[in-house]
């Protein structure tokens, strides 16, 4: 809200723009709309002891993934608040009582963490919640009513899960050395719930607009929304990278003083240039003046884009140092048949690309501490949580999309965003617990069956063997 704040004084954003911000923001605030005591009205409540068996009852069930066009076809079917309330209340339980199942299988000691047992509470709590409206009256609007303070109050609960769960693996490493096993173990279950997060916080966020239109609706006329629910059936894809780019620019500007100029082109099929922008020249239209567009969720593309903008101009700073002219960020934007990708390219100095698998692990980062634009303790910090990439990655993937990082070092990185053009082939790529996964996490860490080079130079006479492959 602050970022936003500045950015509208220094009328960085449209207002088109800052609408979907503005809800992406409100729907991060945790404000508690009801107290934690207040639970639904009807008496067929289950009792907390049957839980477990719930839970494992609904595990037994994959989820249903939707596409976009999924979500774009009941959006133009004039949504209710019923439909989506005999949805959700099928849908809802069964996300949640799979990624429960998952979380029984980390590691004891993780488990025992303070911040996980919470997240865990959370989430069984917001299952007991959903669960008591399967057998309720579907066309009775005051438990419709009643469903949608519920969701609300689930989706308030859950706004803080990726802090705490961070918090509870920053406790488990303060105690104790993590071993390549268990540090596999909870990279692969952090993927599995984080985009589960995604698709459940879709599904609530959803519903919760659709009852808003609703309530306008019944008050007064009102325009057809120009979104579906989150999803923009049109979205300009640069001018979201743009504004990415200015909310980037932003923060680095307040942190370093200075921020890289943006090149931005746009590229359709059989190579005809759209638009192009460099500097402070503005957009050139060039063969086809219309911008590039796709059925997406903004926030979402906005979150991918601002993450690797606020990269490549941290990286492009501190490698070139201060006070000189910097290189620009190349972005180019090009859609084709089937697939849309954005390319964002620095000249930042790069890495080595034996460490891309790295920088997807959570909690790595580059920065030591949080690097703040200023003293302000509720600032949007530049860097230093190490969560940046690997949930941008996730949220490409949410949608059978991808996040790739093509280093060159010494020059710079080439950061590709891959999405699918068509709305009917983006499907929600979501996690399903089964025998499968969980010999995921009862797999042990197997020897290399590949020669691995020593960390140092092996001392010693020609021919030595070095002391890890003698017996």
């Amino acid at each position: 809200i602050l970022l936003l704040n500045r950015m509208k004084c220094r009328r960085i954003l449209t207002d088109r723009s800052a609408l979907w911000l503005i809800k992406s923001a409100a729907s991060n605030l945790y404000v508690n709309t009801a107290p934690a005591h207040v639970r639904p009205a009807h008496s067929d409540r289950i009792p907390v002891d049957q839980i477990p068996h719930m839970i494992e009852k609904y595990s037994k069930y994959s989820p249903s993934p939707l596409s976009v066009q999924n979500f774009l076809d009941f959006g133009r079917s004039t949504p209710s608040e019923e439909a989506s309330f005999n949805f959700l209340i099928k849908e809802v339980p069964v996300r949640l009582a799979n990624i429960l199942q998952e979380l029984s299988f980390l590691p004891p000691r993780l488990l025992e963490q303070p911040s996980v047992r919470m997240v865990k509470s959370w989430y069984v709590e917001s299952f007991h919640e959903i669960v008591q409206y399967a057998h309720s009256d579907r066309k009775d609007p005051a438990v419709i009513k009643k469903f949608t303070e519920a969701v609300i109050r689930v989706r308030n609960r859950h706004n803080r899960v990726i802090q705490q769960m961070a918090e509870g693996i920053l406790e488990l490493k303060s105690q104790c050395e993590v071993d390549s096993a268990t540090e596999s173990s909870i990279q692969y279950f952090l993927d599995r719930f984080y985009i589960m997060r995604i698709s459940i916080r879709m599904l609530l966020l959803q519903h919760i607009t659709i009852a808003e239109n609703t309530a306008l609706a019944l008050k007064k006329k009102e325009e057809k929304p120009q979104y579906e629910g989150l999803i923009d059936p049109a979205c300009e894809v640069t001018t979201v990278v743009q504004e990415a780019y200015e909310d980037a620019k932003f923060l680095c500007e307040q942190y370093y003083m200075a921020a890289p100029d943006l090149q931005l082109r746009e590229v359709r099929d059989r190579g005809h240039l759209v638009t192009q922008s460099g500097g402070s020249n503005g957009s050139q239209p060039g063969n086809n003046g219309r911008s590039i567009t796709m059925a997406y969720i903004p926030a979402h593309l906005h979150h991918i884009a601002f993450e690797l903008f606020k990269n490549a101009m941290r990286a492009t700073i501190e490698y070139h140092g201060p006070d000189v002219a910097y290189p620009p960020i190349s972005t180019t934007v090009a859609k084709g048949p089937r697939e849309l990708s954005i390319k964002i390219s620095d000249q930042g100095g790069g890495f080595a690309h034996r460490d891309v698998g790295t920088l997807f692990k959570y909690l790595y980062t580059t920065a030591s501490l949080p690097i703040y634009a200023s003293n302000n303790p509720d600032a949007i910090p530049l860097a230093g949580y190490g969560y940046g990439l690997p949930l941008s990655r996730l949220y490409a993937r949410y949608f059978n999309g991808n996040l790739e990082l093509f280093p060159q070092e010494g020059l710079g990185t080439d950061a590709i965003i891959y999405l699918n053009a068509l709305s009917e082939d983006s499907f929600e790529h979501l996690p399903v617990f089964n025998a499968a996964s969980r010999r995921q996490y009862r797999a042990q860490s197997l020897s290399s069956d590949w020669v691995t080079p020593p960390s140092s130079p092996v001392s010693g006479e020609p021919g030595q063997l070095h002391p890890s492959l003698t017996r």
